[in-house]
């Protein structure tokens, strides 16, 4: 049984779409989430309000029992996000992202681990990007993004012994509602960009193997690139297409110490 965060639109609903076709049941949460995933509950919840999230997850408890993965996706996406001026000139609400998106992250995690710990196995899987080594989107989209990686590499230490692991996943360039909607009108340069790009249902089909592998243990507290878990597991995108790992262009994935300081 999973949790999805963010699953209205985006990556979270392609997560969830295809976490249900590989049989979870998924609970989609999202502030404007209507439709469930396959096999699914939506389940509408502002991640910004702790008391309602902890309820969550204690309902969740109660009629599951258990939990077996946590994919922590929620974030606010400000509509001035990708606009290049630097980060004064753009609204100051650009830096909600480390509420809803890191803090929320956060928060989820907390409430789940002890649902995570009631298994046989259990995942949590950060969604991040190559923003929290390069320069993308401006500070506060980068700072986000290294807190959730630092997040994933944390969390495993404090899982150490236990059969929980954390990782983050890079998504790369992703054709969601979003996207498609800004090459409207011309289809030539939408299939250019798709040629680099994942759709959002890779990464669901990403984790579920990520959640089987018997070497899952290994990689806990370790931040992944996507398109490089693709061919670690033999997973094609939309169409049969191997989407790019971006790792020379934007950056590597930093190792986490093994130095623990308590």
């Amino acid at each position: 049984m999973a949790v999805v965060t963010g699953a209205g639109r985006g990556a979270g609903r392609g997560i969830a779409t295809a976490l249900g076709e590989h049989g979870w049941k998924v609970y989609g949460t999202g502030r404007t989430i209507d439709a469930a995933p396959p096999g699914g509950v939506a389940v509408r919840l502002d991640h910004a309000d702790d008391a309602a999230v902890g309820e969550f997850f204690a309902r969740v408890g109660a009629d599951e029992g258990g939990l077996d993965l946590l994919v922590n996706n929620a974030a606010v996406v400000h509509d001035d996000l990708t606009g290049s001026k630097p980060f004064w000139d753009k609204p100051i609400g650009l830096g909600d992202v480390l509420d809803v998106g890191l803090r929320s992250a956060y928060v989820a995690s907390w409430h789940a681990a002890p649902l995570l710990l009631r298994r046989p196995r259990g995942l949590i899987a950060f969604t991040s990007s190559p923003g929290s080594v390069c320069y993308m989107h401006g500070p506060a989209y980068g700072a986000q993004k290294a807190g959730i990686d630092k997040l994933a590499a944390d969390m495993a230490v404090d899982f150490r012994g236990s059969d929980v692991a954390t990782v983050s996943i890079w998504m790369g360039i992703l054709l969601t509602e979003r996207l498609r909607a800004a090459f409207a009108g011309n289809p030539e340069a939408l299939a250019a960009t798709a040629e680099h790009a994942e759709t959002p249902e890779f990464t669901g089909h990403l984790i579920d193997a990520l959640f089987a592998d018997p070497e899952l243990a290994g990689l806990s507290g370790h931040t992944l690139i996507g398109a490089e878990l693709g061919e670690r597991y033999g997973i094609t995108d939309e169409g049969g297409r191997r989407p790019p790992s971006h790792r020379a262009w934007l950056g590597a994935p930093r190792t986490p110490s093994q130095v623990v300081v308590r």
